[in-house]
């Protein structure tokens, strides 16, 4: 799911703030953008991270401020500006120039003068950067929360949708059977040319096809599917990959419904099953 949150905490002269966000995925993957004198504290966010989200991608900034002698500050190489004089100076001398190499000259040469790293309190960062992580994950936990409640409720009225859908197929299955029989006599007779037909061979093909036909397992077990599916609505913990595999059964189960019975209306059902089971497994790629 996605969110946002913020966080900024101070230990010493260490002050980090924190930028978390987080997009659809179906995994949990997350990226740390960390200041450089600082990325050994690294492990420490990716870890914090995956044990408060479980999918997602999520994306984490960390900024660092430090004060007093936490600045980095110039660093003069004295051996290689000596080394830069002299050489100037011995050119000067073989061209027999009036001119010396003046400070400027030297001070811009490549290595001379660089800005050393900031010294940093590696212990005070990762304290600071501990607390304004946690206020960063409260803040998108709760918009994920807002977005999850809203998947919910849309989740259960598909629930109820196919339920309903479910019945009508097995209300239409013994109709199935009997229209079966109707055709199946009406053909006989056609073909038999007023000859008499026999009743029982008629009932034995007839119960033959129901029995390739029943469809009250599949049915008894997409039920059951869709009573987990409710229960995992009601869980406290990250259901979102346990709702996509019971979203596969039930796909399953509708899938062999479809291939046993040939039966016009319910083959319109299934179709509408199937786009229901669709619909609710793009939804479930966004859940937790």
């Amino acid at each position: 799911m996605t969110g946002f949150g913020t966080g900024r905490a101070a230990v010493g002269n260490e002050e980090i703030s924190v930028e978390v966000r987080s997009l659809n995925h179906k995994f949990c993957e997350v990226k740390v953008r960390l200041p450089r004198e600082i990325s050994l504290l690294e492990t420490q966010v990716m870890k914090k991270v995956r044990d408060s989200l479980s999918r997602g991608a999520v994306e984490v900034l960390v900024k660092r401020q430090a004060a007093g002698s936490a600045v980095a500050s110039p660093v003069v190489d004295l051996a290689l500006a000596r080394q830069y004089q002299q050489a100037f100076s011995s050119l000067a001398e073989e061209l027999a120039l009036a001119e010396t190499p003046s400070i400027q000259d030297i001070v811009t040469q490549p290595g001379v003068v660089r800005l050393g790293e900031p010294t940093v309190d590696l212990e005070s960062a990762g304290r600071a950067l501990d607390l304004a992580l946690d206020q960063a994950l409260v803040g998108l936990l709760k918009m994920r929360e807002i977005e999850g409640s809203a998947i919910a409720a849309e989740l259960r009225i598909r629930l109820e949708l196919i339920g309903k859908i479910a019945e009508e197929v097995d209300a239409l299955a013994p109709q199935a059977v009997q229209q079966y029989q109707q055709r199946l006599a009406q053909k006989v007779q056609e073909l038999a040319s007023g000859m008499p037909v026999d009743p029982q061979r008629l009932a034995q093909e007839v119960a033959f096809l129901a029995e390739r036909t029943d469809i009250a397992e599949e049915l008894a077990r997409l039920r059951s599917h869709l009573q987990q599916f409710r229960s995992l609505l009601d869980s406290k913990e990250p259901v979102g990959r346990r709702m996509d595999f019971v979203v596969q059964e039930m796909h399953r189960e509708v899938n062999t419904t479809g291939a046993k019975s040939q039966h016009p209306e319910i083959s319109t059902r299934i179709v509408a099953l199937k786009s229901e089971l669709e619909r609710m497994r793009e939804q479930i790629q966004n859940v937790e």
